[in-house]
């Protein structure tokens, strides 16, 4: 099994956590990829699939993610399995904490992907976000603070990885 890892990163934070779950994982079943160095084409290449996604400001994308967010719309992710992370801040930003995740979340499955790896969302404090499930209870992927929970964010990533490792071998 390989996982392809794909993220953008703007200050560094998304490609820290990337190298961050590459490592937790192994470094044998995870490639990592920038979304600025390679198309986003290139995650058909793969099963399993975790797309890394920052929020900024005010529920705005990633920039890089920005300019190929219309390239979603060309991918067939039917039978690929996704697992997201994202990147915010609950205090600055409260009101769209995780905003990106959540649309990333509609476009892959509008695109046919299955997406595992739903995240808790106790622990955080926030007004509203986009990347809550519909019961409200989760968040569409793992997310993380370094602005405000630096010290959580290593072992969120470590029972993340377990999780969706799991949850991928009994699909």
């Amino acid at each position: 099994m390989k996982i392809g890892l794909f993220y953008g990163s703007t200050t560094c934070y998304t490609e820290i956590a990337a190298e961050k779950i590459q490592q937790t994982i192994g470094a044998e079943l995870v490639e990592i990829y920038n979304i600025k160095d390679v198309p986003l084409s290139d995650c058909l290449d793969y099963d399993f699939i975790i797309f890394g996604i920052s929020t900024w400001d005010y529920g705005e994308l990633q920039e890089d993610w920005e300019s190929i967010w219309l390239d979603i719309n060309d991918l067939n992710l039917t039978g690929k399995t996704i697992a997201l992370y994202g990147m915010g801040d609950q205090i600055g930003y409260t009101d769209w904490f995780q905003d990106a995740l959540g649309m990333l979340h509609q476009q892959v499955i509008a695109q046919g992907a299955t997406v595992i790896g739903y995240w808790p969302n106790n622990g955080y404090e926030f007004a509203a976000s986009k990347a809550l499930t519909t019961d409200k209870s989760h968040f569409v992927g793992l997310s993380i603070d370094e602005d405000n929970q630096y010290d959580l964010s290593e072992d969120r990533i470590d029972l993340w990885c377990e999780q969706i490792l799991t949850q991928y071998s009994e699909k």
